[in-house]
């Protein structure tokens, strides 16, 4: 588990497991900027070294995608911009190298502000904002199920469920142009935002997850820490082969 902070504005843990999967496809990363702190949450797709290379890929561009920004742009725009630098970059890769050919990743990142955060997502990895033990805003994912759930043919709990609900309809790296979601949200002290791939919140109810991650105690890290053994835990106890977990 690693550690994150940033004077008076945040203090974070991230946490990626392997699951039951021979290699971990997911990729996070933090960085202080002179916009906020940043934090990213990718989860890579492909055979062979594909999802990694993409899931990496993804997270280094959009860092520098950040450092690089117009300073002039408003961060909605900066961080539009940093993830499709990043998608162009996976997509000409997989083009130059055949054995990277149709990898691709998702995102979920937050760009903490002084006042707001700013969210950006392309595909099922999700964002959780929780204050005072409430669910204030989640991302909805990019994916075939939800749009079924748009629609009000699923429930969001048979969108979990269902065979189908690992196929999404947006990612890093798949074509050259990408359609980047974007939030803005204001946050009060003690709010907290939970970045998870799918492999973290495909697992329970949404009303269980937001419960393990909303109480007063334990402590945070050890809260973060609960709920991916707890996830992990869930895996072997099915037989293993479960997906990589990140939050």
């Amino acid at each position: 588990m690693e550690q994150f902070s940033i004077d008076k504005l945040c203090v974070g843990y991230g946490d990626s497991r392997i699951g039951g999967r021979p290699e971990n496809q997911d990729s996070f990363g933090r960085m202080a900027t002179n916009r906020g702190f940043l934090i990213l949450v990718c989860d890579g797709m492909g055979g062979g070294p594909g999802g990694k290379t993409a899931s990496t890929m993804a997270v280094r561009e959009i860092m520098k995608g950040l450092e690089e920004a117009d300073k002039n742009l408003a961060n909605r725009e900066v961080l539009a911009n940093a993830i499709t630098r990043a998608n162009m970059a996976i997509y000409q890769k997989g083009v130059e190298v055949p054995q990277l050919k149709g990898m691709g990743s998702t995102v979920v990142a937050v760009l903490l502000g002084q006042t707001c955060a700013t969210i950006a997502h392309v595909g099922d990895s999700r964002v959780y904002q929780v204050r005072k033990g409430v669910k204030v805003f989640r991302t909805f994912d990019h994916s075939m199920v939800f749009e079924m759930v748009k629609q009000k043919i699923i429930t969001e709990e048979q969108a979990r469920l269902s065979a189908q609900s690992n196929i999404i309809t947006r990612a890093l790296g798949i074509k050259p142009d990408v359609e980047v979601e974007i939030d803005e949200r204001p946050y009060e002290r003690g709010d907290r935002f939970l970045l998870c791939s799918d492999g973290i919140h495909g697992t329970m109810p949404e009303t269980e997850l937001v419960k393990l991650i909303s109480g007063a105690k334990p402590a945070l890290a050890v809260m973060l820490d609960n709920l991916v053994t707890k996830v992990d835990m869930m895996g072997r106890e099915k037989g293993g082969g479960h997906d990589n977990l990140t939050a």
